[in-house]
């Protein structure tokens, strides 16, 4: 993540376990980061790409977790 700089908003996503990552904005958008990573992933462009690639990188059938701005 060494090129991205966080700006402040975070939101939590939630599946029926817990807390599954973290989205973040980011100077060049928003990036997020699965419970289980080390760095944050790559920037996307708006908060709805950045929801769908950390739902994409969840495990497969997993559901549309709950995201909620702290």
């Amino acid at each position: 993540m060494s090129d991205m700089t966080l700006t402040g908003q975070t939101w939590v996503a939630f599946g029926p376990a817990g807390a599954v990552g973290s989205l973040h904005r980011v100077e060049s958008g928003f990036t997020f980061k699965l419970v289980a990573d080390d760095d944050f992933r790559a920037a996307y462009p708006t908060l709805e790409v950045a929801k769908s690639a950390l739902h994409a990188a969840l495990l497969p059938g997993a559901e549309w977790p709950e995201f909620r701005e702290h």
